[in-house]
């Protein structure tokens, strides 16, 4: 067996990486509403499988996708192989339902790894731990022998995922949940993700599994919001571009995110330390809308720009570091001595920088040739003068500030001593 590369050298392409793309995509794209339609609704499921017979999506082309996401800026894509719906994407010994043996008898998991690779891009797999076709997900302690069989796909199929591909950097289990937490068991138990977990780390010894198969893994995923785990943790945000049930298409999508609040996220999560998994939910027939796809190369434009703040992003201990960003008019990053302060709110034409404890060598607006000053005043103040009047980027705009090690906060043991102009002192 190939010895398992250390947790810190799994993470580093992932701490590099910073933005990926999520894509969910299957049968319930067909339905236009969104990628729960078959449980919410109570499709049964002799009905919902006549779906399989109509998915030939025309206009799927994987290089497009992940050209795509090499045009927004992201290092690496997530695709779901297969749903809560049980519908795998690729070509499984272990199932019947799948892409390659009903209408389109295509593998779309293969085209989708080899275009990403083309692309330069790190290769993700979603798999769903549970599978609503069998009723001992919903009655285990009743359905015994279907809850078994439920468990042994399970590890069947991850086993194929992980052998029929060549090398997967990231695996993103969802689903941990039984009877979707209404029957309470110990999940790692009931999932054997440890024996899971084992077998996939046998097969795929450089891999980032993340927590939902009811053990913790390498990696946390807030959902739909910006958690920064703790330092040394690797963790992902994801969240969709519009409302927080429609993962998969939705045909009328009036909540899509502007670019603005996508990039306060992204700016947020690289602040943190962690990555943003931006999520597109592709039509029937393959193909990424229009509106998805022009926020995703509005980002890529603005990453072309100051996308060293955000590659290889370290936290930074300055007020408006991960936590603290309502101090400020944006979040602090950091690479090695540098700061990347991301303006929110533009300030003007100074930008104040308080309780800064680290000596400034020097700044820069990125994107801009504009010549800034440095001035250092009470309670650990920086002001940064000569930004232009109007944001050179309508929406966040980067200071690099170069410092003379890396930067630190001005603690407060008095903390009421700023209103003296001493902050920092007792």
């Amino acid at each position: 067996m190939r010895a398992m590369p250390s947790y810190e050298n799994r993470l580093k392409w992932f701490h590099q990486a910073r933005f990926g793309m999520f894509i969910h995509f299957g049968l319930y794209s067909l339905l236009q509403r969104g990628e729960w339609a078959m449980f919410l609704e109570r499709i049964p499921a002799a009905e919902y499988g006549k779906l399989a017979w109509q998915f030939n999506p025309h206009r799927f082309d994987a290089d497009a996708w992940a050209g795509l996401a090499a045009e927004a800026g992201m290092k690496y894509m997530v695709l779901t192989a297969r749903h809560h719906d049980g519908f795998c994407l690729y070509d499984s010994r272990h199932s019947d339902f799948t892409s390659a043996k009903s209408a389109a008898r295509r593998d779309f998991v293969a085209e989708y790894v080899a275009a990403a690779r083309r692309a330069g891009l790190r290769v993700g797999l979603y798999y769903s731990l549970l599978d609503w076709r069998f009723p001992g997900y919903f009655e285990p302690e009743k359905q015994k022998r279907s809850a078994a069989a439920l468990v042994r796909q399970l590890h069947d199929q991850v086993r194929e995922l992980m052998t029929q591909y060549g090398r997967i950097d990231e695996l993103w289990y969802d689903g941990d949940w039984v009877c979707h937490g209404q029957v309470q068991v110990d999940k790692a138990v009931f999932w054997r993700a440890r024996e899971l977990n084992d077998m996939v780390r046998r097969l795929q010894p450089h891999i980032l599994i993340n927590n939902r198969s009811g053990t913790q893994e390498d990696l946390d995923t807030p959902e739909q919001h910006v958690t920064a785990s703790g330092p040394g943790r690797g963790w992902e945000a994801c969240m969709t571009m519009g409302d927080s049930v429609g993962w998969g298409y939705i045909r009328h999508q009036p909540n899509l995110k502007s670019v603005p609040q996508l990039l306060q996220n992204l700016c947020t999560c690289a602040a943190g330390e962690g990555n943003f998994l931006l999520n597109v939910g592709p039509g029937p027939d393959g193909s990424i809308r229009r509106e998805e796809a022009s926020r995703l190369r509005a980002i890529g434009r603005w990453l072309q720009v100051n996308g060293e703040a955000i590659y290889g992003s370290q936290r930074a201990a300055l007020c408006g570091g991960s936590g603290h960003w309502w101090i400020l008019p944006g979040v602090w990053s950091r690479r090695g001595r540098t700061g990347y302060l991301h303006l929110f709110r533009y300030p003007g034409t100074t930008v104040v920088c308080p309780l800064v404890g680290t000596r400034a060598l020097a700044a820069e607006l990125l994107g801009s040739s504009a010549k800034l000053t440095l001035r250092w005043e009470s309670n650990g103040r920086l002001l940064i003068s000569g930004l232009p009047a109007r944001p050179p980027h309508p929406a966040v705009n980067v200071l690099k500030v170069r410092f003379a090690e890396e930067p630190q906060a001005l603690t407060e043991p008095n903390r009421a001593a700023w209103l003296r102009g001493h902050a920092g002192e007792p």
